[in-house]
């Protein structure tokens, strides 16, 4: 009798921490290596948060709390949720889990069945995947490639839905592309969800508040009304806040499904940290200066990295509308040869090549569901992102 549960034959381990590690290892060991691969802000926590939660562990908040989540952090969620997107919800319409993948999971967990199919747009993060088979699911992607602007077309979801379809995930900007829907695209897509009243959308809105120009976020509920009763807004704090590891995201929908998620959440992890939860009461609800500020910055590293990948050979990159991630497209490496002898034969191969010989850390593309690509991650400084790219520029200058 095999001890591995056969349930884990049917996921991997995420591309992206495995890049990280890599780049990681290969510093350790004295190699001079620029990672590009990890998701996360390069700054830190806002010391107003921080301060919050100092003053929670002072004020000894440091026991178990409700499930998901404490009164005071769901009250700021539902005021963020009118505030920002013109949602309604109440308290016992929110759930808060440990990271936004949580509350994704918890969901999922709490909603398939086998044969359940979900409606993957490709390229994506590469979790959506693995999270629907480890919930026992049957993911759907549907490429949406450069043609489009990596976005899905009223079209391609229409023609995706099935009897079997349950849930349609969307994410809007991007992961791993930072493309952002308008709300006209949006519309488009939600005008067809209305006419298959089975579906219902789980909306990842983690980047809302790193969109740039003059690109105005909307989210499903808010575009469409008629679907508030079968969508779940997801969001946290990790991104737009800085605070990865304080691991709280959050979610609203309706009552009925979070009742269903806590069941999940009581009988795995119990309640996210009590201090990060009122570190997050003070991120929602407490000066959002620095969001513009960081939104700017980002916007120059995104403008930087766009225009000098575009000057490399055999690479284009588009100009995506937000989170910190383009997705550039490497068709013109395809077939080649590197400098060190390695054959381009796809975006992998490209990817280990680069690290290997120029000591840049990127994601294959493959690893998102749409090659021959891969992403890089601005979340760095800018003197890390001009060496990287001019890395990159000399190494395609390399390919024959």
């Amino acid at each position: 009798m095999p001890f591995i549960s056969d349930t884990l034959a049917r996921v991997k381990p995420s591309p992206t921490i495995a890049v990280t590690t890599k780049a990681a290892e290969l510093k350790a060991a004295g190699r001079d290596v620029i990672g590009l691969g990890a998701g996360e802000p390069d700054f830190d926590t806002p010391d107003n948060i921080k301060a919050a939660a100092k003053r929670a562990i002072d004020a000894g908040k440091t026991k178990y709390t409700a499930v998901d989540g404490i009164p005071e952090l769901k009250e700021a969620i539902c005021r963020k949720f009118k505030r920002e997107n013109g949602l309604d919800y109440t308290s016992g319409q929110i759930t808060v889990g440990t990271g936004g993948k949580q509350v994704l999971y918890n969901a999922l967990m709490a909603t398939l069945n086998p044969g359940d199919e979900v409606i993957i747009p490709a390229p994506y993060w590469v979790s959506y995947p693995d999270m629907v088979l480890l919930a026992g699911g049957t993911p759907v992607p549907v490429v949406a490639g450069i043609e489009t602007d990596f976005k899905l077309t009223a079209d391609q979801l229409a023609g995706a839905i099935t009897p079997k379809t349950k849930w349609f995930i969307f994410n809007s900007p991007s992961n791993p592309t930072g493309a952002g829907y308008s709300a006209a695209e949006l519309k488009a897509l939600t005008d067809v969800l209305m006419r298959h009243p089975h579906v219902w959308v789980m909306s990842d809105d983690m980047y809302e508040h790193l969109v740039f120009d003059d690109f105005e976020f909307v989210t499903p509920a808010e575009v469409e009304p008629g679907l508030y009763e079968r969508t779940l807004t997801c969001n946290g704090v990790s991104k737009a806040y800085a605070m990865t590891g304080w691991r709280i995201g959050y979610a609203g929908g309706p009552a009925d499904l979070i009742k269903a998620m806590r069941t999940i959440q009581s009988q795995s992890t119990s309640n996210p940290c009590s201090v990060a939860q009122h570190a997050a009461v003070e991120a929602l609800t407490g000066p959002q200066d620095f969001l513009a500020e960081n939104r700017a910055l980002f916007q120059r590293r995104r403008d930087l990295v766009v225009s000098m990948l575009n000057q490399a050979k055999g690479i284009t990159c588009p100009r995506p509308e937000g989170a910190f991630y383009v997705y550039p497209d490497i068709s013109g490496c395809i077939g080649t040869t590197s400098t060190g002898g390695a054959a381009i034969t796809d975006d992998e191969a490209f990817a280990t090549a680069l690290l290997e010989e120029n000591g840049v850390a990127v994601v294959f593309g493959a690893a998102f569901g749409l090659s021959p690509n891969f992403r890089v991650s601005y979340a760095t400084s800018e003197d890390a992102l001009e060496e990287a790219c001019r890395r990159i520029q000399s190494f395609c200058a390399g390919l024959r």
